[in-house]
């Protein structure tokens, strides 16, 4: 099996259409695959083909406001709790009950939100690089370095302005930034033209920052109540953590928390990894997740 047997196509979820990328036995275990920002489902590229291979049917969407899924226009359309009922409704409109869920990033966050409100649909959970949303909060309500770090959150709360900074030079200022926070060589010249392609889809610059903007008004306090008022933010489903500890954007010192709200949760530390773990090192985080799905 090749990338060129990759499946393109359209499901329906949540009121919205995704495009996403299909691989694998139809009747092997489901594996979804969550990206980032500024990411789509490209980002798995890596991991796709080996997961095909010892045969789980992998599906890595474009989740909603990124690449070619469905764009809606506003802010309140980017809310966690309508991002993690995507995953859900890819989970039905495969007709499957359960999936095993791995997500990066914003990804990872919608996989964290998924599995405390939605246990029942998540067999196995896998994490990279983003703390439990618990946690995620109370550093930020306490660490004046952690708030500096996440200092671009703040920025994208402007509008238009993030939009036109972003795009400037054929988005220069985003390639500079995948470029600057990963380990060199991690995103060469193809694969920043494949993100470039991305981004420059319709509307697409603004719904993705629109995560960001959905979040903040939420409020902090209010995400929360969310995740302690379910299950007191308990993770049912067997976790694996994995954190690259160059991270500049979120500081290692949130991973090991993390676990505490775990029923049964394990945490692994890259220790010469960025943020973009998964290309970073992406045969050892394959191998990583492999063994962890099997178990």
């Amino acid at each position: 099996m090749k990338e060129q047997s990759w499946q393109h196509i359209t499901l329906e979820t949540n009121g919205i259409r995704l495009h996403c990328v299909q691989a694998g036995p139809p009747d092997g275990a489901l594996v979804i695959l969550l990206h980032g920002f500024p990411e789509f489902w490209y980002g798995w590229r890596q991991q796709i083909e080996p997961l095909a291979q010892a045969g789980y049917w992998v599906l890595a969407p474009d989740q909603r406001g990124y690449n070619l899924s469905d764009k809606p226009h506003t802010v309140e359309a980017y809310r966690i709790g309508i991002l993690a009922k995507d995953v859900i409704g890819l989970i039905q409109a495969l007709d499957r009950e359960r999936a095993l869920l791995i997500g990066h990033d914003w990804g990872a966050a919608v996989a964290w939100h998924t599995a405390i409100h939605y246990p029942q649909s998540i067999a196995k959970l896998g994490i990279l690089n983003v703390p439990h949303p618990a946690v995620m909060v109370r550093t930020l309500r306490s660490s004046l370095r952690q708030i500096v770090k996440s200092w671009y959150i703040f920025f994208f709360q402007v509008p238009r302005l993030p939009e036109w900074v972003l795009s400037r030079k054929t988005y220069a200022p985003m390639r500079r930034m995948l470029k600057a926070s990963s380990r060199q060589g991690t995103f060469n010249a193809e694969a920043l033209d494949h993100y470039m392609q991305a981004w420059r889809q319709p509307g697409a610059l603004t719904a993705m920052i629109n995560w960001y903007r959905a979040m903040f008004r939420s409020g902090i306090a209010s995400e929360g109540r969310s995740v302690e008022g379910a299950h007191g933010g308990r993770v049912k489903p067997s976790t694996l953590m994995i954190w690259g500890a160059k991270d500049i954007a979120l500081h290692r010192s949130m991973a090991q928390p993390s676990l505490e709200f775990c029923d049964h949760g394990r945490l692994v530390f890259f220790e010469q990894a960025t943020h973009w773990v998964q290309h970073d090192e992406p045969q050892r985080v394959t191998r990583l997740l492999l063994d962890f799905l099997e178990e």
